[in-house]
């Protein structure tokens, strides 16, 4: 005979999330099949797999913030296709 055992879900987990990213969120764990508790168990299985967390976070250098500041006020450089860049980039 084969014993089953049961695990019992009883740990509560509580934040407070912006409401937008929150619907945003939902969206996308519909999309999948998951329910929003689904996808935090998803999370934090993922996070016990790689012990830490299952994505690299990296905080931007002083050169890439300037390049974003750069792009949020309106300015870099614009190009009409692809073949325009990489003639630019020279590749």
């Amino acid at each position: 005979m084969s014993r089953t055992t049961t695990k019992i879900k009883s740990a509560m987990v509580r934040a407070r999330i912006e409401p937008g990213l929150k619907t945003k969120a939902e969206k996308y764990f519909d999309m999948l099949g998951l329910s929003t508790t689904q996808a935090i168990t998803l999370f934090f299985k993922q996070v016990e797999l790689h012990h830490g967390l299952p994505f690299e976070i990296n905080i931007p250098n002083a050169e890439t913030l300037d390049a974003m500041k750069e792009i949020e006020n309106g300015g870099g450089k614009k190009f009409k296709n692809a073949d325009e860049l990489f003639k630019h980039l020279g590749i």
